[in-house]
């Protein structure tokens, strides 16, 4: 089992950045993709990022070169650095574990972009 636990959500203008957390229970980075998702009211979920555990990174391309993904492995934790935000990335944001069977997520942070 893993657990999830996001972090860093928050309310924010245009234009602005956050920064989302997701600590991971254990250390699971050489052997699980790490993705981000985010669900808007109304709508499915969707990606925004994955990283396998090689380091390869899949965009969603409205967030490239705004969003980066990146992990520390000592602190079994996953980050989504988020610039330029616009209103339309508004949504829940979830992290998620996943291993051929394995499928994990964490509990969603909310990213409000408004003025």
């Amino acid at each position: 089992q893993v657990h999830l636990v996001e972090s860093g959500g928050g309310l924010v203008q245009p234009g602005g950045s956050l920064r989302l957390s997701c600590a991971a229970s254990r250390s699971i980075f050489s052997i699980y993709t790490m993705g981000w998702y985010r669900q808007a009211p109304g709508k499915q979920r969707e990606l925004v990022v994955r990283l396998t555990s090689g380091g390869n990174t899949n965009y969603a391309d409205s967030v490239k070169g705004r969003f980066t993904i990146s992990r520390d492995n000592a602190k079994n934790t996953v980050y989504l650095q988020m610039n330029s935000l616009k209103p339309e990335d508004t949504a829940v944001y979830y992290c998620n574990a996943y291993r051929g069977v394995y499928d994990y997520w964490g509990q969603g942070t909310q990213v409000t972009v408004s003025s």
